[in-house]
């Protein structure tokens, strides 16, 4: 077992990791920059080292200073968290080479996975439902225009390196597609300098629907359910819950077994999540499959009694998993809470809380790494908050998300605390009935602000 973990982190997921190996007897050190030493997750680790400006790319992002920062403290392993270095292959590489444990999948996994064409090949040499489109790397636009047509439109555009929806284009009509073509791959080459793209059939009415899976370094795996993110804007998930109102027993079964072949298909060592298109028949397709530990992962810890970051330090020291499959026997639901103002088309909102209320009672969770007197710096994503409500019913989580909503008090700064409110009433969420679509329709009334 490890004596001590790093935590290539920073806020809200660098104390989730904290704490569980706090419980597991683990020494921790925290990693933060000048902007964040303040932070709680600074606060409460074992030790901490700054490795930086605010600037990620300088801290954060920078390879170098955090294995120095390990080296220095003789941490044995490092936990990435999710975002910044988590699905880095060559960070997962240079961890090895000089000698401490990443916490998440290897140099191999991570670069067979993350490269979205590569995946899908991948996929459906194991056997995996994919989505009608492109092999592979569109070659050129003549190319772009046959597959088009043999997919039948509507069809989407997408760049290989992408992600947060850059490089994405629909295209109805095949007098839109050179248009964007040209687009896409402009976005592409200047958010991740590559411009490669491969093609998708648009499915239409789709929920997202990912199911979170753990693999062992003896090629075992197992499902843990699954978690619908259908509730996104611009591609960024607002809101998660488990079980999926779209789910069957059927399709459960049908989709875990999917997501398990996937992973033992590769060897996946670590905690992951295989993630789907579900179309309005119940037909589900391979998207991707992100190799680290999700934002959204503590809806499923509550709704099956289990600690995914203790899992994911186990699977690294090799302990293997039990190999059981789960089912929720409770629903929960999460709330993102940013500091974005929701009246003002969600525009960032850092700054100094001055008061902060956090909610409480039975079947609430609160992930968060601010307080009353903590400054938010504007170098970051802006959620500063995960919301957990959990209940014997959907409805009942539902009911204690709105008690816990309106209990929760920031003040200092716009946050979406009101958005959230007004979620949980609308007809349609209150129904199930919603996909990666509604908020294109979604309007928040100014008159409810608090």
């Amino acid at each position: 077992m490890f004596k001590k973990i790093l935590i290539a982190n920073r806020g809200e997921i660098a104390l989730r990791v904290i704490r569980t190996c706090k419980e597991m007897g683990i020494k921790t050190v925290a990693v933060y920059s000048t902007a964040d030493a303040d932070s709680l997750h600074v606060k409460f680790a074992d030790e901490a080292v700054c490795i930086g400006p605010a600037p990620s790319s300088e801290s954060y992002l920078k390879i170098s200073n955090i294995i120095a920062a390990a080296e220095i403290t003789n941490a044995d392993g490092i936990h990435p968290g999710y975002g910044f270095l988590s699905e880095n292959a060559k960070f997962s590489k240079i961890c090895e080479e000089h000698g401490i444990k990443f916490i998440g999948a290897s140099e191999e996994m991570i670069a067979k996975m993350g490269d979205k064409a590569t995946a899908k090949a991948t996929m459906k040499a194991a056997g995996v439902p994919c989505v009608p489109g492109s092999d592979g790397i569109i070659a050129d636009f003549e190319e772009c225009k046959k597959i088009a047509k043999e997919t039948g439109y509507p069809v989407m555009l997408k760049a290989t390196a992408g992600g947060g929806g850059k490089g994405m284009r629909a295209v109805w009509k095949p007098e839109d597609l050179k248009d964007a073509w040209d687009s896409a791959r402009q976005e592409s080459k200047a958010a991740f300098g590559n411009d490669d793209m491969y093609m998708e059939k648009l499915i239409e009415e789709p929920r997202h629907i990912e199911i979170q899976i753990v693999g062992d370094s003896r090629g075992k795996a197992c499902h843990l359910s699954e978690r619908d993110c259908s509730v996104q804007r611009r591609h960024q998930k607002l809101t998660e819950e488990v079980p999926s109102p779209f789910m069957t027993d059927k399709l459960r079964n049908k989709m875990g077994k999917a997501a398990v072949k996937a992973a033992e298909y590769i060897k996946y060592e670590g905690a992951g999540t295989v993630e789907f298109l579900v179309d309005k028949h119940r037909n589900f397709y391979f998207m991707e499959m992100n190799t680290r530990i999700q934002v959204e992962h503590p809806i499923t810890e509550q709704v099956i009694d289990f600690d995914l970051i203790r899992e994911q330090i186990l699977v690294a020291a090799g302990v293997p998993i039990s190999g059981k499959n789960y089912t929720p026997n409770l629903h929960s639901i999460e709330c993102r809470i940013n500091a974005e103002d929701p009246f003002n088309d969600f525009r960032p909102s850092p700054g100094k809380i001055t008061t902060l209320h956090a909610p409480g009672g039975h079947g609430v969770r609160l992930d968060t790494h601010v307080y009353a007197g903590y400054s938010i710096p504007p170098n970051y994503d802006s959620m500063i908050a995960k919301l957990i409500t959990t209940a014997q019913t959907r409805e009942e989580a539902i009911n204690k998300m709105k008690r816990a909503l309106d209990e929760f008090v920031i003040e200092g700064i716009k946050t979406t605390i009101p958005f959230h409110r007004q979620l949980m009433d609308h007809p349609d969420y209150l129904a199930g009935n919603y996909t990666t679509k509604f908020m294109e329709d979604f309007q928040i009334k100014e008159e409810t602000e608090n």
